[in-house]
């Protein structure tokens, strides 16, 4: 597989404010997001307006054909609702729709084409949420992407590198006339980038909704690239576009300290595994270890490793399959786990039975890609967002269709249904199922019930140590927000623990070896976007690692 390469590190990025914050991961996503806001936009009003211009300036990431986890706090009845806009497979598949001649696919096999594509959730999630928590017209959210579309925006370094190094980009020849010039190149950085075709389609939605996109021309042109893709054709279908529904799901949250972490429900593991992570490392003397030390590193390392054992053996969409997800988060069990934790030796993770159940799983990876975004956003009126939103891998399938880009959410599912004694994968192909995510759009709340943190990340699978880490410095170690953020990323997702060069020292390093970690040092190309509160300030903090900013009032 190929991470989304990484791209350089700025200096710390932050900001303060008092009325309203938006971060995301573009200037032009968090301009358009603080213009909705100042317009007395709500917080889903200005996560509307964001994802839309995202769509357009990193259309390697996310955009409205791909899929997305919303959290929205709403201040006026203090609760916190939870959006599911995730992909689903077309009705015409099966659990082994990624073998090949008794062996799983390849992956960039798989991804490149219709067949990798999930029916998109984007659009019909906001309109949702719009609906339930905006303030300002729909229409209105439309204009700072039409105008962007229309008039150009500059291809960043950021763009301009991973198109030229992400595999197999301009294998398609309406994304390669889009991004590539003539002598095959990708388009230099600073061109202007127009794209009419988004603009006209972005239009249409603003006059009538999500309908067009799922039921009109955009749906036709949509299963139309799909199942007419001349390589790898997918079996999309215009009901299947028709049938998709948004839905609102109870978040999971669980304690951390004297704070109340919650995040996305299945089929996101964001929120079960970044609250385990958390739970179990509450029950150690965390002011004893300093940031940077291999000790924290150690326990931080052996917590994640716990709570991947069980998220990669139960987590699923909850719709098709009996997930135990609140008995994964319990102070009780969080409590038996951590008692596994030697601080003196590493230990082989294996998944715990959490609370009385006794269904019997399969472990098994799925090859999640870390191509996404995220973005967190505070209104004026005390509303709050974190939204992560993907396409899967880099340029996802490479499907460009009426201007955006399809997803290849499918290969979020195992490609593997069964073992050999034919036990079932919680996260195998199943018409109509939503594929297992890591995405972890995450809001912390203090003990009264008053916000406290905002904050997610994009990242494939280490989008959950992302967040957990800088929830971790944060609020444990009490590290400025922007500060946690640019620290450098430690994960440790089942197989062994990956530091930034800047993580650890070589001293603190040998000493984490000598507990027995196989330990990799790489960078880690994180996207973390958060916005603290904190003596009646917003504090936000973009990622260094990314071309995001922190704009607010």
């Amino acid at each position: 597989m190929q991470p989304e390469v990484a791209t350089g590190r700025t200096q710390i990025k932050s900001a303060s404010a008092r009325e309203y914050m938006a971060v995301t991961a573009n200037p032009h996503a968090s301009t358009a997001a603080e213009q909705i806001l100042a317009r007395g936009g709500s917080a889903v009003d200005a996560a509307i307006a964001a994802q839309l211009v995202l769509g357009l300036v990193e259309p390697q990431s996310s955009g409205i054909g791909g899929g997305a986890f919303m959290l929205s706090y709403r201040a006026d009845d203090q609760t916190l609702y939870n959006y599911d806009g995730r992909e689903t497979a077309p009705m015409a598949v099966d659990e082994n729709y990624f073998i090949r001649d008794g062996q799983p696919r390849g992956f960039l096999d798989a991804v490149i084409g219709g067949y990798s594509v999930g029916v998109p959730g984007v659009m019909r999630m906001l309109e949702l949420a719009h609906k339930r928590d905006g303030k300002l017209p729909w229409k209105e959210l439309f204009q700072p992407a039409i105008t962007l579309a229309e008039q150009g925006f500059a291809i960043s370094p950021r763009l301009y590198q991973l198109a030229l190094r992400m595999p197999r980009v301009a294998v398609r020849p309406a994304i390669r006339n889009y991004l590539f010039g003539q002598d095959g190149k990708p388009l230099p950085v600073g061109h202007i980038l127009k794209n009419p075709a988004y603009a006209e389609t972005l239009k249409e939605l603003a006059e009538q909704g999500a309908a067009p996109f799922y039921e009109g021309d955009i749906a036709a042109a949509i299963v139309d690239a799909v199942r007419n893709d001349p390589q790898n054709p997918g079996v999309m279908t215009r009901k299947d576009m028709a049938d998709y529904q948004a839905k609102m799901r109870e978040p999971v949250c669980s304690a951390f300290l004297v704070y109340e972490v919650c995040g996305a429900a299945m089929p996101s593991s964001g929120g079960t595994t970044v609250g385990a992570t958390l739970g179990m490392l509450q029950h150690f003397p965390l002011n004893k270890y300093p940031v940077g030390s291999a000790e924290l590193t150690h326990l931080f390392a052996e917590a994640s490793e716990l709570a991947f054992a069980d998220r990669n053996t139960y987590a699923a969409d909850s719709d098709f399959i009996d997930v135990p997800a609140r008995a994964l988060v319990a102070p009780h069990y969080l409590a038996q786990r951590a008692k596994l934790i030697n601080m003196e030796k590493a230990q082989p993770a294996r998944p715990g039975v959490p609370g009385e159940f006794a269904g019997k799983r399969l472990k098994a990876k799925s090859p999640e890609m870390p191509n996404t975004s995220h973005l967190s956003v505070v209104d004026k009126y005390g509303n709050a967002v974190s939204m992560t939103t993907s396409i899967e891998t880099g340029f996802g399938s490479r499907l460009l269709v009426k201007g955006f880009l399809l997803n290849n959410q499918l290969t979020d599912f195992s490609f593997v249904p069964r073992d050999a004694e034919k036990n079932l994968v919680a996260n195998r192909v199943q018409a109509g199922k939503r594929p297992r995510s890591s995405m972890s759009p995450t809001i912390v709340f203090n003990r009264d019930g008053s916000l406290r943190l905002i904050v997610g990340s994009p990242g494939g699978s280490r989008i959950i140590d992302y967040t957990a880490r800088t929830i971790l410095y944060h609020l444990a170690k009490d590290m400025p927000i922007a500060e946690a953020i640019h620290t450098g990323n430690v994960t440790a997702i089942g197989y062994r623990v990956e530091v930034e060069p800047d993580a650890l020292t070589e001293g603190e390093l040998e000493k984490l070896e000598a507990l027995g970690h196989k330990v990799v040092r790489r960078e880690l190309n994180s996207g973390i976007h958060a916005i603290a509160l904190k003596d009646g300030k917003l504090l936000g903090g973009a990622d260094t690692r990314r071309e995001g900013s922190a704009q607010g009032r």
